[in-house]
């Protein structure tokens, strides 16, 4: 009797599960890889994507109601020992993330974090952290790194998990007084199977950093 009962609840809830994963695979995913962005936005060709072969891509927008010229200095001065992410700021002292400048992520432009120049660093922890790739000021930051996915260091030929990816800041003027800011990640790795870790593990955990991050810049942008 009671193997019988377990046969009858467990058919329905691997039938609810399989529901469940097909929904996440077929709505969930494409909201969570182009959150905020009209159709074209998720698709057109951006700054930064020749850098990296993409086997994996988001790009995710939001609307500011402040001038391009008034949101790139929140941009340039991002970063370990700079202006931190303005994402969760406890959640970036857990990953190693959080030494800021001021403590916790930056609440005003900082005027000696304004330099930046193609090739300087822009460290995510201790470890490291990519380069600058491209950099038109009031437009574009493209950021660079090729990482070993153990250490979070600079990846080294003889590194078996590494992912060489990019990642891109977009500004598109809507208005005198407004713009959107993109932001595009584009991702190789290997070995190549790591794609099964990407929709359990990166994606919502980066889809929870990535849009705080947009959110604070817009309020502190606009602000």
């Amino acid at each position: 009797m009671r193997r019988h009962e377990s046969i009858s609840w467990g058919r329905p809830l691997v039938a609810g599960l399989s529901a469940a994963l097909l929904l996440y695979q077929v709505v969930g995913r494409p909201w969570l890889r182009s959150w905020g962005t009209t159709p074209r936005e998720a698709t057109e060709p951006l700054a930064g994507d020749e850098l990296v072969p993409a086997r994996w891509q988001t790009t995710r927008a939001v609307a500011i109601n402040a001038p391009v010229a008034q949101v790139w200095p929140w941009l340039i001065q991002m970063g370990y020992r700079r202006g931190g992410w303005y994402s969760y700021d406890w959640l970036e002292r857990r990953g190693g993330a959080g030494t800021f400048t001021e403590g916790e992520s930056a609440k005003r432009v900082i005027p000696q974090l304004q330099s930046l120049a193609v090739g300087d660093t822009i460290a995510l922890s201790p470890a490291g952290g990519p380069r600058v790739a491209v950099l038109r000021p009031d437009s574009a930051l493209v950021l660079q790194y090729r990482m070993n996915l153990l250490t979070s260091a600079e990846a080294t030929p003889d590194d078996r998990a590494v992912m060489d990816w990019s990642w891109a800041f977009i500004l598109v003027p809507t208005g005198a007084t407004s713009c959107r800011l993109l932001a595009r990640v584009r991702a190789d790795y290997r070995p190549h199977w790591l794609f099964v870790l990407f929709p359990a593990l990166l994606e919502p955990v980066h889809f929870l950093m990535e849009t705080k991050m947009l959110r604070t810049i817009d309020q502190r942008a606009s602000r």
